[in-house]
């Protein structure tokens, strides 16, 4: 119960605050908790669009598009979110996303 309630205050500042890239990053992060993929895809989706620098996004968006198994779209979303992290200098981000493009690229080999 605990998420929904999560899910519907951070709906409704966003209803208010449409621009919050933040809250929509948020919501989109418990929308997946929820089993919600579709949801939190066009929220992730959203963010990008609406706010590139938002660096958090990019890992998450291409977690979600490899259990949607769309390749591509992951490779293309870490490739973005390195030359992103590598510009605002994020160490930590930039280490995540560099491990999960390598294990992607290992496991399309492998299929």
């Amino acid at each position: 119960m605990v998420e929904k309630d999560k899910i519907k205050s951070l709906a409704l500042h966003l209803k208010k605050n449409p621009a919050d890239s933040f809250s929509k990053f948020a919501l989109a992060l418990e929308l997946l908790k929820m089993n919600e993929v579709s949801k939190a895809r066009i929220l992730f989706e959203s963010v990008l669009k609406q706010d590139p620098n938002y660096l958090g996004v990019y890992y998450h968006l291409g977690k979600l598009y490899e259990s949607m198994e769309l390749y591509q779209e992951a490779l293309k979303s870490y490739t973005d979110g390195i030359k992103l992290a590598e510009k605002q200098d994020n160490r930590r981000t930039l280490s995540e996303l560099k491990e999960a493009l390598e294990i992607l690229k290992i496991e399309m080999n492998n299929e």
